[in-house]
């Protein structure tokens, strides 16, 4: 018998105090803060999470880009989320679970987060070359089924030079597009991809944070 997936969730609650939003905050500190609070992060079987809106999954939503283009693929049906498929995505990310990292006794959960942001980077994209990752925003959308078990963290991994290929069956149409070719596509796009579409330019000159130093642009020199 297969073992309960885990997810890291914070309650609701602790999002409401924080000041709920709907679609794309730049607050980033005051959000990241309140989300790896200690005694507030926390692991929990992935069904109880996926079907009580009392709880918010902490989701890293990467996107990658040169500076003037963005990965982009459309969800295939082996994808985890099956209510995406065939949406069009310019996020990679997942779930954060225990075998990233996971704090013996409690703890920042902190390393936990930046430990599942390459795990699921690698897991699903072969990333050539350097490069930078920085917090840009997040996203919260209670309007889809999803949205409202989801809290999603917005990440630019910036690379010299954009050479990203598939790893995992459930990327399908991988492609390079412009921000203008984003835009045109936009409305095949998922509800979280619009929203960072709707403010690329935003998000690209965010100043951001990170989730660990307080430096808000960390290097990354992980080779692919």
């Amino acid at each position: 018998m297969d073992a309960v997936e885990q997810v890291l969730v914070i309650e609701r609650s602790a999002f409401d105090r924080a000041g709920p939003f709907e679609g794309i905050s730049f607050d980033c500190r005051r959000y990241l803060d309140a989300i790896f609070a200690e005694g507030v992060p926390r692991f929990m079987p992935r069904p109880e999470a996926e079907d009580s809106p009392a709880y918010k999954q902490i989701i890293p939503y990467v996107i990658i880009t040169d500076g003037s283009q963005f990965v982009s693929y459309v969800r295939g049906r082996r994808a985890g989320e099956q209510r995406l498929v065939g949406h069009r995505s310019i996020g990679i990310g997942g779930h954060v679970n225990p075998a990233d990292d996971m704090p013996l006794f409690g703890g920042d959960y902190r390393e936990t987060y930046r430990a599942a942001v390459e795990r699921e980077v690698a897991e699903e994209v072969a990333v050539g070359g350097e490069h930078t990752d920085r917090i840009a925003a997040l996203i919260s959308d209670d309007s889809t089924e999803v949205g409202r078990v989801h809290l999603g963290i917005v990440h630019v991994w910036r690379v010299g030079e954009l050479t990203v290929s598939k790893r995992e069956q459930m990327i399908t149409q991988l492609s390079v597009m412009t921000a203008a070719e984003l835009r045109a596509n936009r409305e095949q796009m998922e509800s979280w991809s619009r929203f960072c579409v709707d403010e690329l330019e935003r998000i690209m000159q965010s100043s951001g944070a990170e989730h660990g130093p307080t430096n808000p642009e960390r290097p990354l020199s992980r080779k692919r």
